[in-house]
């Protein structure tokens, strides 16, 4: 096996999920905090899309491989809509699925030796897809007492001249945390006058609470586009996971060298799933509104659950479906007869006592912090929180 791969830790999130879908299977009572996906089914409109286009002989054949121009030019009109900015068709890269788009603004842009600023806690594949490219991930972490943000002068204390890139991702997986319009400015504008690139992830945008107001860094400061790729998908706002539509917007010749890359890769997305997503892209945030006050009641109750624990700090989330907890006031404490140091042994004690499953700090970053996804169903997710309640309640 390759040294490349061989160093690729797995994806911590998918493993946690895989784990309590096993025993559930096997037919323990597992409820799982894992899963990065709404629960919901996706919309009907988009479904019936999909059916039409499964019948349609256009579809059975190769087609593009940077994706179908009537989707590039939906995913265009979209980012004028809801980013409110102008971007042409040939400006977008359609992907398969919001990684493979992670993967290709890295192998776009990254050489071996460059460093790539990574604000932690960070989604567990951003640095692995930094070092396939080459690069090396430089962690900037901000704890739950900054409300999971970095600020311009941690960055600038990170800053070196070998510094390619910005990793920027608001709202945030895994904290849920969402930089203001004055933060994202304050960024973008140091990203700016350093000539560094800005990766930005903005997969969640339409999932923010309490009037938060999501901010687009091209649009807070424009000058930017110019070194800005953005990242973005269907999965979560269409709860579209398994559809695996994702897309890249950036300059031409960044998007033309991935283009070239991804036909190399996989060619086209299924086209099916690509006529899916002009639907849903096309379409009203009608859908989106529904699930989102599900999130927000599902948000209020966990964060409120969590806060009652000793021990355990829980910054009310902003955006995305995730708490993250800080439980470094548990650790060190006996629970059953086991005293868990670090985060990643205690999620394995909650796991193997009260049957819940949660993802460990250590695939976002430092050790001492839990991640649980609020995108399950109400019942489940009060019986999931009682049992942790229940199990913490005894450390000593």
């Amino acid at each position: 096996m390759s040294a490349r791969l061989a160093a690729i830790a797995p994806s911590a999130t998918l493993a946690v999920d895989a784990k309590a879908k096993a025993l559930k299977a096997a037919g323990r009572p597992v409820i799982g905090f894992g899963a990065g996906e709404p629960d919901f089914p996706t919309p009907q409109y988009v479904v019936d899309a999909a059916i039409k286009a499964a019948a349609d002989p256009a579809n059975h054949r190769y087609s593009p491989a940077g994706g179908l121009p009537a989707l590039k030019t939906a995913i265009a009109e979209k980012t004028l809509r809801d980013s409110g900015y102008e971007v042409d068709p040939s400006q977008v890269l359609v992907t398969n699925g919001g990684k493979q788009a992670v993967y290709q603004a890295f192998a776009a842009l990254v050489d071996p030796g460059d460093e790539v600023l990574l604000p932690a806690p960070y989604w567990t594949t951003y640095p692995e897809a930094i070092r396939l490219a080459g690069g090396e991930p430089v962690e900037v972490f901000a704890g739950a007492d900054q409300d999971y943000l970095v600020t311009v002068e941690q960055l600038e204390a990170a800053r070196t001249d070998r510094t390619k890139a910005l990793l920027f991702c608001s709202p945030s997986n895994p904290t849920g945390a969402v930089y203001s319009p004055e933060q994202t400015a304050a960024i973008g504008q140091w990203a700016l006058e350093h000539g560094i690139w800005v990766i930005t992830d903005e997969i969640y945008e339409h999932l923010v609470y309490d009037h938060t107001v999501f901010t687009p860094i091209v649009r807070a400061v424009p000058a930017l586009a110019d070194t800005t790729v953005v990242l973005n998908g269907v999965a979560k706002t269409y709860a579209m996971t398994g559809w695996r539509v994702g897309w890249m917007i950036g300059p031409t010749d960044v998007i033309k060298a991935a283009t070239n890359l991804q036909s190399h890769l996989t060619s086209n997305v299924a086209n099916v799933s690509q006529r899916a997503a002009i639907a849903a892209v096309s379409g009203t945030l009608a859908a989106v509104e529904e699930m989102r006050a599900a999130f927000d009641r599902r948000r209020r109750t966990m964060v409120s659950m969590l806060s009652e624990i000793d021990g355990v700090v829980c910054p009310t989330p902003q955006g995305a479906f995730y708490a993250y907890p800080d439980v470094r006031g548990v650790l060190g404490r006996t629970l059953r007869g086991r005293t868990p140091t670090t985060s990643a042994e205690l999620a394995a004690i909650i796991l193997e006592e009260v049957e819940v499953a949660v993802v460990p700090g250590e695939a976002f970053g430092p050790s001492g912090y839990l991640r649980l996804s609020y995108a399950l169903g109400d019942d489940d997710l009060v019986e999931g929180v009682s049992r942790i309640q229940r199990l913490l309640a005894e450390a000593e």
